[in-house]
């Protein structure tokens, strides 16, 4: 299970953001990162910073998806919304993006971008760390950019996400590679690629697609097995 904090669910980003004070991003601590989670504007700036998408490729990713119009997704770590927005511009009106987060600043700072653009197809879920709250068979795509390793038990997590995927759905996972980079999170927090494909067959889902276009991040598309 994935404890309550008031560390959002979205990644630990943006090396370059980070204060001035801090030492080599590399090889930053987990305190560091904890203190700006306790600052809810730092966390929302590092996490919007423009500079982010030199390595994010945010446009990228959404061409790598091909939703179509009319789509459920579920943005699992939603944040600030920096993925959220996007893909509710690729489902249309007819299409629903769930945002996901367990951090109440998070959910309030997105529900004023979501009035602000005009967003109303993009619904907020303030959840708890073990469960996203969705209906069964009510999602096509679970998406989990830089997420995953806030989860404690993943296990069971997968197992509520595979009863809430519509038949055909699928959970893309998007996260650092374990190894020391110039962004995310310490090497002792990732998930190397292999295990996380080991992990998702355990959990009865298939690697039915891989993008390799992120210089930092491995990007894996999952389905249930047969």
């Amino acid at each position: 299970m994935m404890k309550r904090r008031a560390a959002p669910l979205m990644p630990l980003i943006l090396a370059a953001s980070l204060p001035a004070a801090s030492q080599d991003p590399v090889r930053r601590d987990d305190h560091q990162m904890h203190g700006l989670h306790r600052d809810p504007k730092a966390y929302i700036a590092m996490l919007e910073d423009p500079a982010r998408d030199a390595y994010q490729k945010p446009h990228e990713v959404m061409a790598a998806l091909a939703l179509s119009e009319g789509e459920t997704v579920a943005d699992i770590g939603a944040g600030s919304g920096y993925f959220a927005l996007r893909l509710a511009a690729h489902v249309g009106d007819k299409g629903t993006v769930f945002a996901v987060d367990v951090d109440p600043e998070m959910i309030r700072h997105l529900n004023r971008r979501i009035r602000d653009a005009g967003a109303w197809n993009v619904r907020t879920i303030l959840a708890p760390p073990d469960d996203p709250l969705l209906a069964d068979a009510s999602v096509d795509r679970f998406f989990v950019c830089d997420t995953w390793h806030h989860i404690e038990d993943q296990a069971a997590y997968l197992a509520r996400m595979k009863t809430m995927l519509r038949p055909g759905g699928q959970v893309i996972m998007i996260d650092f590679h374990k190894r020391e980079l110039p962004v995310g999170p310490p090497v002792s927090m990732k998930i190397a690629r292999e295990d996380l494909v080991r992990q998702m067959e355990t959990a009865g889902f298939r690697l039915a697609g891989e993008h390799a276009f992120l210089p930092y991040q491995y990007f894996l598309v999952f389905t249930k097995g047969a």
